[in-house]
């Protein structure tokens, strides 16, 4: 069958299309009582972590002469996760591996192949969206132990996130302990899952969200509210004042406008694979930027370059296929 021609193919416009309908609503909000404790909660843990870090794997290194600074023991990294370190959302892919080991039914798994969909199609995160997923989370691991779900973690990593690892941000972050400086990741995902790949990525540790556990069963609470937006903000300035940091000095990278708070503390900020308001924002900035995704089309309006039609459908697939393999 031929293919029509370039003047007679239907234009993709669905995000622009759903935003100006109101279904995915672009919201800032200063920092809360609440995104402080989240923020304060996430560095506590982080530094914990971090101390029990393995040393960092040997790779090669971005050709960046004068950064990071060799020895600049005032300068650290703090990268963002979802879309940024790795491709796609990692929640979605800990409850693929959650959903295989008869955590919970199909139909919470079609939920979250949903909420991949969503971020893949929206390019960036709003606070209503970034709710359901934790509301999602917590009702799956309560009543669950800690060191459970960290086994488990593990193997997830292995099966479903380390081949979605961007090596063009991996090299930026093991430039940064080429040169002698701390590495976190932080990211609105559970702290458990984000030190998992912090550890297996040979990076310092994480800012994560972090739940609300007694005796090593997790509640279904949160300590504070997710990590996302002010709270990632209020986490690397807590971080950094513990650890003596000059955030003059570091560096912060990250895919989505909802993180402009935490790149705006830093000396030298970066946007990564940005979504359309990131990018313009960093360009009016003069931030530097770095777009590891192939297709100009995608980098103009900030999805993901796999998200074409059959893309977007990746996460129901997903869903659908472990069940045939269930059967």
């Amino acid at each position: 069958m031929a293919r029509p021609s370039p003047a007679h193919r239907p234009r993709w416009s669905a995000p622009a299309a759903l935003f100006s309908l109101g279904w995915f609503p672009r919201r800032r909000r200063p920092a809360t009582a609440r995104s402080v404790l989240a923020g304060e909660a996430a560095a506590e843990a982080a530094r914990k972590s971090s101390q029990e870090a393995p040393p960092a794997e040997e790779t090669e290194t971005p050709a960046e002469p004068d950064f990071p600074v060799v020895g600049d023991t005032a300068a650290a990294a703090f990268f963002d996760l979802d879309n940024t370190v790795m491709q796609g959302a990692a929640l979605f892919h800990f409850g693929r591996g959650l959903y295989k080991r008869r955590f919970f039914h199909k139909r919470d798994l079609a939920r979250f192949a949903w909420q991949q969909v969503y971020f893949r199609l929206a390019g960036s995160e709003n606070p209503e969206h970034m709710a359901d997923v934790r509301n999602s989370a917590l009702s799956i691991v309560q009543g669950h132990r800690v060191a459970e779900l960290m086994s488990i973690g593990e193997e997830i990593y292995d099966e479903y996130m380390a081949e979605r690892v961007w090596p063009g941000t991996r090299a930026l972050a093991q430039a940064h302990l080429d040169a002698g400086q701390k590495v976190w990741l932080v990211t609105a995902a559970p702290v458990e899952t984000a030190t998992i790949i912090a550890r297996r990525l040979g990076l310092t540790g994480a800012l994560g969200t972090v739940a609300e556990s007694v005796g090593g069963v997790y509640t279904g609470k949160l300590v504070g509210e997710p990590l996302h937006g002010p709270a990632k903000a209020e986490a690397v300035r807590a971080l950094a004042s513990a650890e003596g940091l000059d955030l003059s000095h570091c560096a912060a990278y990250s895919d989505s406008a909802n993180d402009i708070p935490m790149l705006s503390l830093v000396g030298h900020p970066y946007a990564i694979n940005p979504d359309s308001r990131l990018r313009k924002h960093a360009r009016e900035q003069g931030w530097r930027l770095r777009d590891y995704r192939t297709g100009r089309k995608a980098a103009k309006i900030g999805i993901p370059a796999a998200a074409g039609v059959g893309a977007l459908a990746g996460g129901a697939a997903a869903a659908v296929a472990l069940q045939r393999r269930r059967r």
